[in-house]
């Protein structure tokens, strides 16, 4: 079987490697001349590729990349992996999604296995990518087939990957989902079929609703915590002891990343098309937007109480990643706080060993290769624990440290520095 993979990031490249692994030869399709160049080159800007993998899959010839869509024409199986983020008005841009079927639509052949990964709102492939496709006379389940089966990638995670992950798999017809079963048995070790389409799409959504709105919980919960004078984390730790009915989740300056802050509101605006509200993905959501700006207040009481102006100070953000031990900053928090400071008048740097450099506010800013004292600061914001800060040395050198991650926990402050949690 000769499989494509639109969109080489770091859900179809990792996969285009399952499958290079599991025998089939495989072409790669992306619009990015520049990343195609690079992946042929053997290099790779994605963590979770090792890129020794990637230059012998394309030595071998097991892998190809190109820009040039009719490439599809040869291919037995096709699988989108594309973007999918919200508007600024918040509802889905689907953009990429249609783009990329109008390809697969235009060289569509007797045969064919069509599946799509991008998370979306449900109905979006019985809905919009089925009626693409049949214009071409084709019937579908018959003379070409199409799933649904979303991506299950967790970028920086070392026990979870795309072989070991199951997959879910829901076709338009059970022999589509046979067919995708077929394709994905080389790349996955376990499958999960499910009735259709729309099941699988939801399923996805699902996964990371309850992520948003438990996260919403423990942010709410923190709030409380600092109202009522308890250590919110201390509470989480001993709650999680409980072996039954119980999982921990923690509390941050707000939700980033390319998954979490994004997949609820999709089904919060395909609710919203059928007059319901999704009342508590709304709410969730309220509450981990508004992370950033109490993030914000609290350091401004804390330096406040160090007889300090925001309006001024010297302030270090340490991490931009959305999490830790990665170079994503899609949605990441960090960057709003970056952008909150600055407008109140406040000098900021930010260290973060995996980005080089941000854009904040239409401004390019270069991260600091490490400051030759903490002590040189007003206040140090530890937004994404990475694990290559020194921790040690941050309580041992600073004055001020507001600490959104309880990233100091062990550490015991030298006299004279000030930890302050979310």
């Amino acid at each position: 079987m000769r499989v494509g993979i639109i969109g080489l990031g770091y859900v179809g490249l990792p996969l285009a490697l399952e499958f290079c692994r599991g025998g089939l030869e495989v072409t790669g399709i992306d619009v990015d001349a520049e990343n195609v160049a690079r992946i042929a080159r053997g290099e790779t800007h994605v963590l979770d590729v090792d890129a020794a993998a990637l230059r012998r899959a394309i030595a071998d010839g097991r892998l190809r990349v190109t820009t040039d869509y009719s490439a599809l024409r040869e291919l037995d199986a096709v699988c989108v992996c594309v973007p999918t983020p919200l508007r600024k008005t918040m509802d889905p841009d689907i953009s990429y999604i249609v783009s990329a079927m109008d390809e697969v639509a235009r060289h569509l052949h007797r045969g064919m296995l069509v599946v799509l990964e991008s998370t979306t709102y449900p109905g979006t492939t019985e809905e919009l990518v089925l009626p693409k496709l049949e214009e071409s006379g084709l019937n579908v389940g018959v003379d070409f087939f199409l799933a649904f089966s979303p991506e299950r990638v967790d970028p920086g995670n070392p026990t979870w990957n795309t072989r070991n992950t199951p997959k879910i798999i829901g076709g338009v017809t059970p022999a589509c989902t046979a067919r995708a079963q077929e394709l994905y048995q080389h790349a996955v070790d376990t499958l999960v079929p499910v009735s259709g389409p729309r099941a699988a799409e939801m399923v996805k959504l699902l996964e990371n609703t309850y992520r948003a709105i438990n996260i919403g919980l423990a942010n709410e919960l923190a709030i409380m915590c600092r109202h009522l004078g308890v250590d919110v984390w201390e509470v989480v730790e001993a709650a999680k002891t409980k072996p039954f009915g119980f999982m921990a989740f923690y509390p941050g300056p707000g939700l980033g990343g390319h998954c979490i802050p994004v997949d609820p509101l999709y089904l919060s605006w395909k609710m919203k098309t059928m007059q319901y509200t999704a009342r508590f993905i709304e709410l969730a959501t309220a509450i981990n937007s508004s992370m950033p700006e109490y993030v914000v207040t609290q350091i401004a009481n804390a330096l406040n109480d160090a007889r300090k102006s925001v309006n001024g100070s010297r302030i270090l953000v340490m991490g931009v990643a959305y999490k830790p031990d990665v170079s994503d900053t899609r949605e990441s928090p960090a960057i709003d706080i970056i952008g909150l400071l600055r407008q109140k008048g406040a000098d900021v740097a930010y260290a973060d060993p995996y980005v080089p450099h941000i854009e904040c506010a239409g401004q390019r800013i270069e991260s600091t290769q490490g400051p030759a004292s903490f002590a040189d600061y007003d206040c140090v914001v530890i937004a994404t624990a990475h694990r290559a800060f020194d921790y040690a040395r941050l309580v041992r050198e600073a004055t001020l440290v507001y600490d959104a991650r309880n990233a100091t926990c062990g550490h015991v402050p030298a006299p004279g520095c000030t930890v302050v949690k979310l």
